[in-house]
């Protein structure tokens, strides 16, 4: 879920794109915030097409939001991240590995 977090948005998103493992899909859930973390987040996907943008018709917080992203997801598994935080390079490879 993306709600006014252009702040930390970036290192975010770099944090999903450069996992070593690369057969990922990356959803972004814009949940109506009023700063330019959505600007932000459309330009990562304009140049990322593993990066999916689903838009909630009104704020509807971090719990809908991801159940939003749940429905919207094509993957096996998934793994939840918060806009604010960042991943380990190796945490969707090692996740993965862990569950084969």
């Amino acid at each position: 879920p993306v709600y006014n977090v252009e702040k930390y948005l970036r290192e975010c998103l770099d944090s999903c794109i450069n996992q070593t493992l690369q057969d990922i899909e990356i959803i972004i859930v814009d949940d109506c915030g009023s700063d330019k973390s959505m600007d932000i987040a459309k330009e990562y996907a304009k140049n990322d097409n593993r990066i999916k943008i689903i838009k909630n018709k009104q704020n509807q917080g971090p719990f809908t939001s991801r159940n939003n992203a749940v429905l919207a997801a094509n993957g096996e598994y998934l793994v939840f991240l918060d806009s604010d935080d960042f991943l380990d390079l190796r945490a969707c490879e090692i996740a993965y590995n862990a569950t084969k």
